[in-house]
């Protein structure tokens, strides 16, 4: 028993149960962070090392690569840390720390899918005005203006986090902390950090996709009075690796909130899977649908690929 309950480090879970085999499940874990970091980072390599993708939509692109790769390297440590060493003890600094960031980064990947949108419109409504309207500037002060959305809304849930005093168990029930888990632990009235973050969640994701989906719905009317089928087409093929983007994180967020809210019989291990899900299925897939579907990455892909094999 600790001394003092309160001061306590918190305490980390990974797959209850299936202690044993946590070797085991390393590995798949493993293997999905490293495609993580080589997906993400190769595409940052290409975007700043090629001027023919100095463009709006690919520095965009290298925005939602580098917020993957701050999500993993987030989450990395703790989860690799539990499953390989049974490293569960987190102080509570480094954990309020943790739940800052990857909630941060949730909000920011959000904000940077609809500025994509944003960029999408943009290049199909207006083809002519298109690098006028988003300059280099204009795309700094976007890029500033969801980093900021993100990390600074996070502020006022977490602060409090820091003085309430934690007099229950200390276990968490991931391998990373989330703020909806250490609130639970803290013996205070929580009722702010109860409410704030559903109205957060109202005014970031679902606004953001509201307004995604209105945007796409302006992208088909316009694309529908082009008149060639073969225009049409290539328009619409633009914004396919940006809508098979927006599929994955937001399919993956509705997964993750309907089984905290009506999944609360289903086996703890599907509730904790989901929440891996979530962090780790976007950032896996969305440098295999950028890869796939671009030509420009593609080709660049190849020849990085071809020149290593000839040095």
């Amino acid at each position: 028993m600790w001394p003092n309950i309160s001061a306590a480090p918190f305490l980390l879970t990974g797959f209850p149960g299936l202690e044993a085999a946590h070797h085991w499940i390393s590995i798949p874990f493993f293997a999905v962070y490293i495609s993580v970091l080589l997906g993400n980072g190769t595409l940052l390599y290409l975007i700043k090392d090629d001027h023919s993708l100095h463009e709006p939509m690919y520095y965009f692109l290298a925005m939602l690569a580098g917020t993957d790769l701050m999500v993993t390297l987030t989450t990395m440590p703790t989860v690799m840390g539990v499953l390989w060493m049974n490293h569960r003890q987190m102080s509570h600094g480094a954990c309020f720390l943790q739940a800052y960031f990857i909630h941060s980064l949730s909000i920011v990947e959000s904000g940077v899918l609809l500025a994509m949108a944003y960029d999408r419109f943009i290049a199909i409504r207006t083809p002519l005005r298109y690098n006028s309207i988003l300059t280099n500037s204009r795309v700094m002060k976007v890029g500033l203006g969801v980093l900021m959305r993100g990390f600074l809304s996070l502020v006022p849930p977490i602060v409090p986090l820091y003085w309430f005093p934690y007099c229950r168990s200390h276990v968490l029930s991931h391998a990373f902390c989330l703020h909806q888990d250490v609130m639970k632990l803290a013996c205070a009235d929580i009722t702010f950090n109860r409410v704030y973050p559903v109205i957060l969640v109202v005014l970031t994701f679902f606004l953001d996709a509201l307004i995604i989906l209105f945007s796409y719905i302006l992208i088909l009317k316009t694309v529908m009075g082009i008149a060639s089928g073969e225009e049409r087409a290539k328009a619409l093929n633009t914004c396919v690796s940006h809508i098979s983007c927006v599929l994955v994180f937001y399919i993956t967020v509705i997964g993750l909130t309907f089984i905290h809210r009506f999944g609360k019989h289903a086996p703890r291990v599907i509730h904790i899977t989901m929440s891996y899900v979530y962090f780790l299925f976007p950032p896996f897939m969305n440098p295999i649908i950028y890869s796939i579907k671009t030509k420009q990455i593609q080709r660049n892909i190849i020849c990085l690929f071809s020149m290593h094999r000839r040095t």
